[in-house]
C-alpha cells in the first residue's frame, strides 16, 4: 500500500514534536510545526535549533515553524499532535475546529504519553471527542522506547504505530520509517496508550531507587513487578496482554526506567534524594507526566479493584508527603505472595 503523503502538520514544538518533524523532513515530507511562542518559532526558522528542548542539536533547514495554527494545518494530510496530556483536549479542540472549517480529511497521530486527570481518558479518546469524525481517517498512537535526544542523533530507534484502524497505522508506519527509525504496527491502541502512560509511574520509582543509592537488584525487581501491575490494570481496562511484552510495554518501561534522558526518572531521582515534589517540578522546567498519571492510575485501580502496590506507594509519596524510604519499607514488608498468582492476567480480562 502506497500513501502519497506530501504535507504533515506538527502541533507542538517540544523535544519530541521537533525531533519527529526532523524525521519526517529527512523522509522527504514537507513539514510545518506550530508553537504558541513567537521566540521559539523565530529560533526554529532562523537558527534551525530548539535549544530549550534539544540543546546542541542542529535541525533541518527545511522545517518551517509558525504561531498560526491554520497556516500550519493548511494542505496537510497527516496531523501530528505532540503536546502534553494536560493541553491535549484544548489543542485537539482548536485543531478540530480548523480542519472542519478547511474541510480537511486527515489522519491524526499523537505522540503523547499520559491520561487525562479528571476523566482518566486515553489520548485517542480525547482526540475522538474533540475532532469531528467526518474530518478524520483514523487516530494513531505513536509510542515506544524512544528518547528525542537519541533520535536526533539518528541512533537506532524502534517504536509502534497503534490504531483500531490498521490501515491508518500502516500509513503512519510508511511515512515515518527509515534506516534509523523503524515503526511496527499494532491494532491494540488501548494497550499501547495505557502502557505508555503507566510506565512513567514506574520510572519515578526507578529514579528514586537510584537517588537513594540502591543497586541493580532493586531496579530489576521494580521494573519486573511494575510491569506486572501495569499489565493487570491495563488488561482490566481492555488491553491485550501481549501488548505489554512489546515495544510500548516492556520496551518503553526499560528505556524510561534506566536513562537519565527520562524526565520521570530524573524527577524520581530528586525525590529519592529528598527533594519536595514542588521543587522537583520547578527544577525540571518541563512536564513530568508520571506525577499526574500516578493519580489517574491510583483512582482507576481503586475503581477496578486492582492491586497496584508500587503505584499506591508512589502516590503516597507524591500526594500524601510520605517519605520514599518508608514507602519502600512498606512494600518490602508486605505479606508474602505467589508470583504465579500475581501473573494470572486472564483474571483481569473483561
Amino acid at each position: 500500500m502506497i500513501f502519497l503523503c506530501e504535507r504533515v502538520a506538527v502541533v507542538g514544538a517540544g523535544s519530541w514534536g521537533t525531533v519527529l518533524a526532523n524525521v519526517l523532513v529527512t523522509n522527504g515530507k514537507k513539514v510545518k510545526i506550530w508553537s504558541r511562542r513567537q521566540n521559539q518559532v523565530d529560533e526554529l526558522n532562523q537558527r534551525h535549533t530548539n535549544e530549550a528542548y534539544l540543546p546542541h542539536v542542529e535541525l533541518s533547514k527545511k522545517i518551517e515553524a509558525s504561531t498560526n495554527l491554520e497556516d500550519v494545518l493548511l494542505g496537510s494530510e497527516v496531523v501530528l499532535l505532540a503536546v502534553p496530556t494536560k493541553a491535549m483536549r484544548t489543542v485537539s479542540h482548536e485543531v478540530g475546529l480548523l480542519i472542519k472549517k478547511m474541510k480537511l480529511k486527515v489522519i491524526i497521530v499523537h505522540a503523547s504519553k499520559g491520561l487525562e486527570l479528571e476523566t482518566h481518558k486515553r489520548i485517542s479518546e480525547i482526540i475522538s471527542e474533540e475532532v469531528s469524525f467526518e474530518n478524520v481517517q483514523g487516530v494513531v498512537a505513536l509510542s515506544g522506547p524512544s528518547h528525542a535526544e537519541e533520535v536526533a542523533k539518528h541512533d537506532i530507534t524502534l517504536i509502534t504505530a497503534a490504531s483500531s484502524n490498521l490501515q491508518a497505522a500502516k500509513i503512519i508506519q510508511q511515512i515515518f520509517m527509515n534506516s534509523y527509525f523503524r515503526v511496527y504496527t499494532n491494532s491494540d491502541i488501548i494497550g499501547v496508550e495505557f502502557g505508555a502512560a503507566f510506565k512513567n509511574i514506574i520510572a519515578l520509582g526507578a529514579g528514586a531507587l537510584d537517588g537513594l543509592g540502591y543497586g541493580d537488584d532493586a531496579k530489576a525487581a521494580l521494573m519486573t513487578r511494575g510491569l506486572a501491575e501495569i499489565a493487570r490494570l491495563g488488561i482490566a481496562l481492555g488491553a491485550d496482554p501481549l501488548t505489554f511484552i512489546g515495544l510500548s510495554g516492556v520496551g518503553d518501561l526499560i528505556v524510561t526506567c534506566t536513562s537519565s534522558h527520562s524526565r520521570n526518572w530524573r524527577a524520581g531521582r530528586q525525590l529519592g534524594e529528598g527533594a519536595q515534589v514542588v521543587d522537583v517540578v520547578n527544577n525540571m522546567g518541563m512536564v513530568i507526566e508520571g506525577l499526574t498519571t500516578v493519580q489517574a492510575a491510583y483512582e482507576l485501580a481503586k475503581e477496578k479493584k486492582i492491586e497496584m502496590p508500587i503505584t499506591e506507594a508512589i502516590y503516597r509519596v507524591v500526594y500524601q508527603d510520605e517519605k520514599m524510604k518508608k514507602a519502600i519499607s512498606d512494600l518490602m514488608t508486605r505479606e508474602g505472595k505467589s508470583e504465579e498468582e500475581t501473573f494470572q492476567w486472564n483474571t483481569y480480562q473483561k
